[in-house]
């Protein structure tokens, strides 16, 4: 992507301001921004994913491929964070982290 693309593919409308989206508008990135999602919809999950923040490098392949976009770089440590309101704990990141950082845990656990 290049030009105008660019911009509108680093930001991400915030669907909770009410704000009404047109085709173009929806970013054509795999992680959005906080607050596009409007409502919480974890509570079926089984495993629950944790990271060891030790271990993790910040490579941010978790982050890449998280199909809801609950990944985050933590701006403080450059670690990764996860949205655990929007989880659904398929353990994508845990099955792709190199460093073996992210492991899924039973859910209450």
């Amino acid at each position: 992507m290049s030009g105008k693309n660019d911009a509108k593919a680093r930001t991400a409308p915030f669907v909770r301001a009410g704000k009404k989206l047109t085709v173009g508008e929806i970013p054509e990135i795999t992680a959005y921004e906080a607050g596009f999602l409007t409502v919480t919809n974890a509570s079926w999950r089984t495993e629950t994913p944790v990271c060891d923040r030790n271990r993790c490098n910040g490579c941010l392949n978790c982050y890449l491929y998280c199909p809801e976009g609950c990944v985050y770089r933590d701006g403080e440590s450059g670690k990764i964070g996860i949205d655990y309101d929007f989880c659904k704990g398929c353990g994508i990141c845990a099955k792709l982290c190199r460093k073996g950082a992210i492991i899924m845990e039973k859910h209450g656990k």
